[in-house]
């Protein structure tokens, strides 16, 4: 059943589904519902705490398409994410652990949204929608595509961007070693080329990814041309590096990339 609306919001929803409005601002509503500025604001307050909308931040408010069943509506995370990036004239993409798992990667389900994007960092939650929000450079995000939602279009990182990522942000993500596994099998699937690989790698890895992706694709054997090109990415350092972080560098030695063994994956 519908939650049972007080007289403000059933004049909320009607002026809302009437203008077919998806967000509203703080002095949007006063003067078409007849009420004062701090009337307005104890409205939006009382309905976001109620669940009836969505506060994607101070003065800006998601709102539901109609009014929502039992009296509680969110938003999916697409629509909530693209709000507030469009908000902010952000560009964001959707990576890591959800990404992991839209392609197969990783079977568990994330109960967070992490978003690449380039103008916030920290926590958020939009409605019941919790986001990780990681800051980075313009030139770090692309490589991406985009997936359909029942109310938006989500930009998620590419199939050949998440494997980089994967070894880029291990610490982040906690993905490695797992992520040379997924590199070898999607690979030997097809799924992506070993060219795509590194012209990601060097578009947009560091150093420490060209060096661990360099020496994985040394031993599957890949084409001594795209070692080169991923060699010339390299600047001169005499400095080793672990195959497997955190883990007791202890191994034989790759001194093409400088990266230790450590660890048989």
């Amino acid at each position: 059943m519908q939650k049972s609306l007080g007289q403000l919001e059933t004049l909320f929803f009607a002026y809302v589904q009437m203008r077919k409005l998806q967000t509203v601002r703080t002095a949007q509503l006063a003067a078409p519902l007849g009420i004062t500025a701090k009337q307005e604001r104890e409205l939006l307050g009382r309905m976001a705490r109620s669940g009836l909308i969505a506060q994607v931040r101070r003065g800006l408010y998601l709102v539901p398409p109609q009014l929502p069943l039992g009296g509680k509506w969110t938003p999916d995370e697409a629509l909530a994410l693209n709000t507030l990036m469009e908000d902010q004239e952000g560009r964001y993409q959707i990576c890591g652990p959800n990404a992991f798992n839209r392609y197969g990667f990783d079977e568990q389900i994330p109960t967070r949204v992490y978003a690449y994007n380039n103008r916030l960092s920290g926590e958020r939650t939009i409605g019941t929608v919790a986001l990780t929000l990681i800051e980075v450079s313009d030139e770090r995000l692309g490589g991406t595509e985009e997936a359909a939602t029942p109310q938006v279009k989500a930009v998620y990182s590419s199939r050949v961007r998440t494997l980089v990522d994967a070894v880029y942000d291990w610490s982040r993500f906690n993905s490695l070693p797992r992520a040379y596994a997924w590199i070898r099998d999607e690979l030997a699937a097809k799924r992506v080329t070993q060219a795509e690989l590194v012209t990601s790698t060097i578009r947009y890895g560091n150093q420490g990814t060209i060096r661990r992706i360099g020496a994985l694709l040394e031993q599957l054997g890949a084409e001594e041309k795209l070692m080169k090109k991923l060699q010339r990415a390299l600047k001169s350092s005499k400095s080793l590096i672990a195959w497997v972080p955190n883990r007791p560098s202890r191994g034989t030695i790759n001194r093409r990339w400088g990266v230790v063994r450590n660890g048989q994956y």
